[in-house]
């Protein structure tokens, strides 16, 4: 198969996931989906560097982390920075697909070729895509997998997928602590590390294939984008920082990008969440603990969780999973006590 037709010069429909690349040659993620605005929400996160440790075949560049980016920005392209980067649809010479961009990748790589039979035995090889460095053709040995997968149905299974593989132990192995530690370390979230693991192990998006580390996405396929809310959108009054218990009504995009958990609560209707460290964090029906910043709209009163890059101070967490957690502790430890054991 040969390399992806490149669209250049032709502005498309973009999607989480997707990068873009502008006429300056620098390369962003997408974050948000297209909701028929003027520019394109996304970060900057690759920038052309004759002296940058990123090869690919349009040259070296050098990869940029979220402060560096505002800064890069904010003297070369200040209106591009909004409280995400914005960049106009005419400045953007390219659309990099995840789901266009994979089968020529995993041609290549053979971990990316394996995961990609393994998922394409349960799902449509269309709905599945790579994302992040790979896609950008800027991957070094320390680079991890990003895969994405389009749709509820297909990721959700996709999971499940995972789970089994790495139950086998033929293809896929468990985490071990010291991969688990450094996640923990990346995300430095405001939960204790037993909690955090706790809920990363039930979600099931998280794999090692031969050494290197991989994450399954999620994002909406065209039809669950033509559903999308606008009003989650929408900027509210802030009302400054409340912590809340309440129970899940519905977690369908929970691994979304914000992640939606609506709420039973006598102000609060939902909790959006706006960064990957508490994506997924909850099912229907269960009880969640969640702190960050109350918002008014005209339409709802919601929680916004993520509301800064390290989110200090903000966080969801199942109490129900937490409390299961707990006591399957307890009973363990007790199966183990001396004076449990019958003689």
């Amino acid at each position: 198969m040969g390399k992806p037709h490149v669209r250049k010069g032709l502005f498309m429909t973009t999607r989480i996931r997707d990068f873009v690349t502008t006429s300056q040659a620098w390369i962003f993620s997408v974050v948000s989906y297209d909701i028929g605005e003027g520019d394109v929400k996304c970060l900057l996160r690759y920038i052309p560097d004759e002296s940058g440790d990123r090869v690919s075949e349009n040259g070296r560049y050098r990869k940029l982390d979220f402060h560096e980016s505002y800064a890069f920005l904010r003297t070369h392209r200040p209106e591009y920075v909004k409280d995400v980067h914005e960049v106009p649809k005419k400045d953007i010479t390219e659309v990099l697909r995840p789901e266009e961009r994979l089968p020529w990748i995993a041609e290549r790589e053979e971990g990316v070729q394996d995961i990609y039979e393994l998922l394409g035995k349960a799902i449509p090889k269309d709905r599945i895509g790579i994302t992040g460095s790979f896609l950008c053709g800027l991957n070094n040995q320390q680079s991890d997998l990003d895969f994405v997968v389009y749709g509820q149905k297909n990721f959700n299974l996709a999971r499940q997928v995972i789970a089994d593989a790495t139950k086998d132990g033929n293809l896929l192995t468990e985490i071990e602590q010291d991969v688990w530690r450094q996640i923990y370390n990346k995300r430095n979230p405001e939960l204790s590390y037993d909690d955090f693991v706790a809920q990363e192990k039930r979600k099931n998006n998280r794999g090692v294939i031969d050494d290197t580390y991989f994450d399954l996405l999620y994002a909406r396929d065209w039809a669950e984008i033509r559903k999308l809310d606008r009003w989650d959108y929408e900027k509210g009054e802030r009302m400054g920082y409340v912590k809340i218990t309440a129970e899940v009504k519905n977690a369908s995009f929970s691994f979304d990008s914000p992640a939606i958990y609506e709420i039973e609560h006598p102000e609060i209707s939902k909790v959006l969440c706006f960064t990957h460290t508490y994506t997924g964090q909850a099912s229907e029906g269960e009880l969640i603990e969640a702190r960050g910043v109350m918002e008014r709209t005209k339409h709802e009163t919601r929680l916004v969780v993520g509301t800064t890059r390290e989110a200090k101070g903000e966080w969801i967490k199942s109490l129900s999973l937490l409390q299961e957690n707990k006591s399957l502790t307890q009973i363990n430890a007790c199966g183990l006590c001396p004076h449990s054991r019958k003689p």
